[in-house]
């Protein structure tokens, strides 16, 4: 079984500027993703979803994602780009990779360029998708409290403060929110936001819209915070015979609500057909980890319950910035111990033996399995084989130890990592008989 590997980033030359790319798939269609406001083609992927978003993209299209001049890890730039160099930096990145013709997905601000490109070289555009549109973006809000807006998210940026705008639904979660103020800070600096914002704000392509000719999808959420759903109706409204999908839920984030209905109408747009929904959709490879703190029932008793709570909490915080240290995700507390995901065995360990040193560092023994394979995505739980394998790993692993099945060190080999063999054991309702390794930095 391979090793899902993240994509590499690349560089396009845009004139004398170089732009930031990722490929993945290689489907016989291209779908560039053009982005919002600020971007971190590689950050992007710390976001829980984000990347599976993509793969399923990538079931049928070769996905292109990339981060406009001024953005993530795309050259810097005094000012703010204007539309026509925004066209300029898709078209040097499409050259790049040897696309002459692709479906263009425009996200929020990217919407409007995307309309354009569109408009203007409708030879090199197959299909528009447009998700969370507009075409004016002082009409967003007015004007005058746009300007208030945008003053007032620079003064406050890199804090994560634009989660309550794009992602609402998880402002509560102050992992979220930390993560969002790291996007923030790597995506661009609170001047450049700011200069970008009000760029914007100058932009109008509602007189540009009813030239698109291309066949054209418009998606909308009407919860969306950032850019009410009225505005995605009236860009869908200015396109001849587009396409118009409203849906009851979700954020200004593409990853967020319905995602496998979103997912499977840009597919049948695209393609015709909706091959990659449903189950298919939800399973993915992964490297799943269980722990279990040895003897808890009897230092419970022992301990008291208050005092027990507080060490508790305490291996809960640890375990938190261990997996989101080693880019993985915590699926669940067990009460007991922990259930995560990461989409690498070799991260899934040393996440693992952090966590058992760490908590021993606490006064806490843990018992650890980690097993790679494929498994189901269930709403914000995790099923599957991979999933009852690992934890039949971690209930024969002794104190303070992580255990690991073959394929782990099979997909880890050269990465540093050392083993000890274990035996070959029987596995309670799996077949077979698995050999088991303890794993060592």
């Amino acid at each position: 079984m391979d090793e899902f590997v993240l994509p590499a980033t690349r560089y396009a030359l845009s004139g004398d500027v170089s732009i930031a790319f990722q490929t993945m798939g290689d489907g016989p269609i291209d779908l560039i993703l053009v982005p919002g406001i600020i971007s971190h083609i590689e950050f992007a992927h710390e976001w829980p979803g984000y990347t599976a978003f993509l793969r399923r993209l990538s079931k049928f299209c070769r996905v292109i994602t990339f981060d406009k001049r001024g953005q993530g890890l795309s050259d810097r730039m005094a000012g703010a780009p204007s539309l026509e160099q925004r066209m300029d930096d898709v078209r040097a990145v499409m050259d790049e990779v040897g696309s002459s013709r692709a479906v263009l997905f425009g996200f929020s601000e990217g919407c409007a360029m995307s309309a354009v490109f569109a408009a203007t070289y409708p030879e090199r555009v197959s299909h528009l998708i447009c998700f969370g549109g507009f075409a004016r973006y002082a009409a967003l809000f007015g004007r005058s409290d746009a300007v208030k807006i945008i003053s007032e998210l620079t003064k406050v940026w890199g804090t994560g403060a634009s989660i309550h705008l794009l992602r609402p639904s998880l402002a509560s979660d102050p992992d979220a929110v930390a993560r969002s103020a790291k996007f923030e800070r790597l995506s661009t600096s609170p001047g450049a936001y700011k200069s970008l914002s009000l760029t914007n704000l100058e932009i109008d392509v509602a007189s540009i819209l009813p030239m698109v000719r291309v066949p054209t999808l418009v998606l909308h959420r009407a919860t969306d915070m950032m850019v009410p759903v009225k505005h995605g109706r009236a860009f869908a409204e200015l396109i001849p015979e587009a396409k118009y999908i409203e849906y009851p839920s979700g954020d200004h984030d593409l990853c967020t609500g319905d995602v496998d209905t979103l997912l499977g109408d840009i597919e049948e747009f695209i393609t015709g057909t909706r091959e990659c929904h449903g189950t298919d959709l939800e399973r993915i490879l992964a490297t799943v980890l269980f722990t279990d703190i040895v003897d808890s029932t009897r230092n419970a008793v022992e301990m008291g319950d208050q005092t027990w709570r507080r060490l508790l909490d305490s291996h809960d915080q640890l375990a938190k910035q261990m997996i989101e240290k080693h880019r993985g995700i915590l699926v669940k507390s067990t009460g007991d111990g922990i259930l995560a995901t990461f989409d690498g065995p070799g991260r899934g360990v040393r996440c693992a033996l952090a966590l058992a040193t760490a908590s021993k560092q606490i006064g806490l023994q843990l018992r650890a399995g980690v097993h790679t394979g494929e498994i189901e995505i269930r709403g914000s739980d995790i099923g599957g084989i991979a999933v009852h394998a690992a934890a039949r790993v971690m209930a024969r692993s002794q104190p303070s130890e992580v255990l690991v099945s073959r394929v782990v060190t099979d997909l880890v080999a050269g990465a540093g990592l050392k083993f000890t063999e274990r035996g070959s054991h029987e596995l309670k309702g799996l077949p077979g008989q698995w050999d088991l390794f303890a794993a060592s930095a």
